[in-house]
């Protein structure tokens, strides 16, 4: 293994694993599709189903399935507007607690 790429966690893995099952599960998207998701794929402007009603029982059902809070301060266009992002995000948040 190389010394220059960044070590994977399991947990790192687990989140992303919960955080795809919650944008199938929420957003009746197809398994194969969110499969497909990079961290550059769009997600808020950019899949019809993320509107701004869905946005909010997204991200409560991420709270519940990862056991975290999320403030209303905290929600912005930056942390919705791709996977990656928001990846980024509700991982920062699991290592906040």
């Amino acid at each position: 293994m190389s010394d220059n790429l960044p070590a994977v966690r399991d947990d790192d893995i687990e989140v992303e694993l919960i955080l795809r099952q919650v944008l199938q599960d929420v957003l009746g998207l197809d398994a194969e599709e969110v499969a497909e998701f990079t961290e550059d794929t769009g997600l808020f402007g950019h899949l019809p189903e993320l509107d701004s009603m869905a946005v909010a029982g997204l991200l409560t059902e991420v709270e519940d399935r990862l056991d975290i809070l999320i403030e209303d301060d905290e929600v912005d266009g930056e942390m919705l507007e791709t996977f990656g992002g928001l990846l980024a995000f509700v991982t920062a948040k699991r290592e906040e607690g």
